[in-house]
């Protein structure tokens, strides 16, 4: 009953204020014309004083006094009726404020609002924080503010700081992570992708010793290899660079989506592509031929090549989903494309294929956090992971 009683204040208070303007300005007009009938009866009298004083003659007396005579009416009595029709519209504006616009409101409110919806304030919804992401990391954000050595919250929270632009804070939390975790690839990597984004793409040396510390961990790391070869381009050095792009390329399956963009930079550096082997163009990958004409290709419509062959494999899996590493192919293409919705898709569909239960799940878990992907069903998991404070 309260609520409706407050619906009811407000409607009322929105209604006066709408009125307002419509009241005062008729008001307004009378009152103006109330002003030029006495401003006409005090030039009359006037009049008289002036014949009476000889200052005018009668005649002109008689002259003057119809003209006054004539605009007095016209104030008084034509006035009025001239202004009838503004006064019939003012009333309808009155009526549809009064009456029509609060019964639409409350039709709508009817039809899409909720009254009987109970409040949550901010306690009860951390407390059921369901799949909501800003709840979910509000609520590790107090865990952590009264456990700041759980690693394990630090290390969820690192990506979803990263992935929403939050940089200074998935720097604080990839440092805890790894301070309290030790460091891992996908740790390291994720901070040094963090420093670069703060650089504005620059590798800078903090993220070069970074990058150098993951691969003494995991020496086949595609991303740091790339980085490491970036940061020898953007220092001035093109053959070092090309070196390193070319011995990245070389390493890399057929199918890799970032494989176009290598042998662009070795392009750039004065080499040239560098074509997938025999035993790679078996594995479904680009074939020699694809890559020479991927060559003469724009960027876009490079692009649009890469993007045909990651939807093909798709199409593939989604006809016969037990290829484990197809799955894990697919679920790095989509992210190195940085299409983080279909590379969700993806992981999702891979572990209805292999549960994340078992080993294989596991890998493509480790490869989602790995890139920073999650689903509804990881991101809960791990929320409550760090919400309930539990580490290695």
């Amino acid at each position: 009953m309260l609520f409706w009683i407050l619906v009811a204040v407000l409607t009322a208070a929105v209604a006066a204020i709408l009125l307002y303007p419509l009241l005062r300005g008729a008001k307004a007009a009378e009152d103006t014309r109330a002003g030029e009938v006495a401003v006409y009866r005090d030039q009359l009298r006037e009049l008289d004083r002036d014949v009476s004083g000889g200052l005018i003659t009668a005649d002109e007396a008689d002259y003057a006094r119809a003209e006054i005579g004539r605009r007095l009416i016209a104030v008084s009595g034509a006035a009025p009726a001239e202004e009838s029709r503004p006064a019939r519209h003012h009333r309808l504006t009155e009526v549809f404020i009064v009456l029509i616009l609060p019964i639409i409101g409350l039709c709508l409110y009817i039809n899409t609002g909720r009254p009987d919806l109970p409040s949550q304030p901010l306690e009860a919804r951390l407390a059921n924080p369901g799949n909501d992401m800003a709840v979910l990391v509000a609520k590790a954000e107090r865990h952590l503010a009264q456990n700041p050595n759980d690693g394990k919250g630090w290390d969820v929270l690192a990506p979803i700081y990263f992935s929403t632009m939050r940089v200074s804070d998935a720097e604080t939390a990839y440092r805890n992570a790894i301070r309290l975790l030790g460091p891992s690839p996908a740790r390291l990597d994720g901070l040094a992708e963090t420093l670069m984004a703060m650089s504005e793409g620059v590798v800078t040396e903090d993220a070069r010793k970074v990058l150098e510390q993951s691969l003494t961990l995991e020496p086949n790391n595609s991303r740091a290899r790339f980085y490491i070869a970036l940061s020898l381009e953007q220092a001035g050095q093109p053959n070092a660079a090309r070196t390193a792009f070319e011995a990245l390329a070389k390493q890399s399956p057929a199918d890799a989506p970032w494989l176009p963009l290598v042998n662009e930079h070795i392009a750039k550096n004065g080499g040239t592509a560098v074509a997938p082997s025999a035993e790679q163009a078996v594995l479904g990958g680009p074939t020699e031929q694809d890559v020479a004409a991927a060559e003469t290709l724009s960027t876009s419509d490079r692009q649009q090549m890469i993007r045909a062959m990651v939807e093909s494999l798709d199409a593939k899996l989604s006809a016969d989903p037990d290829n484990f590493e197809g799955w894990m192919r697919l679920v790095r293409s989509y992210a190195v494309l940085n299409d983080k919705d279909r590379a969700a898709g993806a992981l999702k569909r891979g572990l209805a294929a292999f549960p994340a239960s078992g080993d294989q799940g596991r890998q493509l878990l480790a490869l989602a956090r790995e890139f920073g992907i999650t689903t509804e069903g990881s991101v809960a998991t791990e929320g409550k992971s760090a919400t309930e404070g539990k580490s290695k």
